[in-house]
């Protein structure tokens, strides 16, 4: 791909403990097609034997400071880096030569796309790590800003390691926030809900690394309700704007799960009319469940299907499609 260099790039890497991986993530980018980088590495603290690897990159930009966690870490780096481009990657994973000039290529080509992706490879052992790996499938099916904002309530669709992203963003729409959340997937989100449109280069540049002190293993802002908690709030404000029904939706699941999870929708001030689920059910909040064969009409329902199991999404979405919904307009998939 062609690509011109009329944007530089900053490369921003927070670093804790990584001294066992950095050189190598660091080599990577020194092999980037796309030259000369400016590589802002965060070292947050680390004990090991990081910081005395980093002094010894005379390339870098580094910036140590105490341990304070890695979304100061990433805002640190943001406020230092001067690059029109922001791109992101981790201590522990790598990039192809090409990753930084097929994504710049991207924005320089796409001025209405804010922040660009791309597919990943797995590096982790897929009998192991299933759901990691079914989750890196997952996000590679998603390509195209359609896909990706239709399906941003579900999981996060992107690797955090991979994106690259305009400078700009963060000063108009704030940068990464502390919380109780993920800081990536809350990022994402909120830019999304900003009008900020996201796209991926089609092309596997980033091998995600998924070693077991993974802050995403480890770390309870990455669980799965601190995921929907997150997600939460953005899906109702999506609803807000977008459903004919508002307040009003049909919840496709009705399981203990989903019923959970419904419930912080229903404290927003969501109203669910009826449960979809093809097992009958009673359920004691009074609210009917429906068999599949009995969703009312697109033009006289919304359907939020909210089904986690991998794999049921597909043959909903295609009893869907065959009913005349359509995503984004009268149905939208979350999780």
């Amino acid at each position: 791909m062609l690509f011109s260099r009329t944007m530089n790039i900053s490369v921003l890497i927070p670093v804790y403990n990584a001294e066992g991986t950095v050189f190598q993530t660091l080599e990577s980018l020194r092999a980037q097609t796309f030259q000369p980088l400016e590589t802002v590495v965060v070292n947050d603290g680390s004990t090991d034997g990081t910081l005395e690897i980093l002094r010894q990159q005379p390339d870098i930009k580094l910036i140590d400071r105490p341990h304070r966690g890695i979304v100061p870490a990433l805002n640190d780096g943001l406020a230092a880096a001067s690059g029109q481009y922001i791109a992101r990657m981790d201590a522990d994973d790598l990039c192809h030569p090409e990753r930084m000039a097929e994504q710049a290529a991207f924005l320089d080509a796409f001025p209405q796309i804010g922040l660009v992706g791309c597919r990943v490879g797995f590096g982790g052992d897929r009998r192991k790590q299933a759901g990691y790996a079914a989750h890196v499938d997952w996000i590679n099916g998603l390509v195209s800003p359609d896909e990706i904002a239709l399906n941003r309530f579900v999981e996060s669709p992107f690797s955090h390691p991979s994106v690259m992203f305009r400078r700009e963003l963060p000063d108009r729409f704030g940068a990464y926030r502390d919380g109780s959340f993920p800081e990536d997937y809350e990022l994402w989100l909120r830019w999304m809900a900003c009008g900020v449109k996201m796209g991926k280069v089609d092309k596997e540049l980033v091998i995600w690394n998924d070693p077991p002190n993974r802050l995403s293993r480890t770390d309870e802002r990455y669980s799965i309700d601190a995921f929907y908690e997150t997600k939460a709030r953005y899906l109702f404000q999506w609803l807000e704007a977008h459903n004919p029904r508002h307040p009003e939706v049909v919840v496709w699941g009705a399981g203990r799960v989903t019923r959970k999870r419904v419930s912080i929708l229903e404290q927003y001030g969501i109203r669910i009319a009826h449960y979809i689920d093809i097992k009958p059910r009673q359920l004691n909040c009074g609210t009917p469940v429906l068999q599949p064969s009995e969703i009312p009409d697109p033009q006289h329902c919304f359907v939020l299907p909210m089904v986690g199991k991998r794999g049921a999404r597909a043959p909903i979405r295609t009893l869907l499609q065959q009913r005349g919904f359509v995503e984004g307009k009268n149905c939208i998939f979350a999780a």
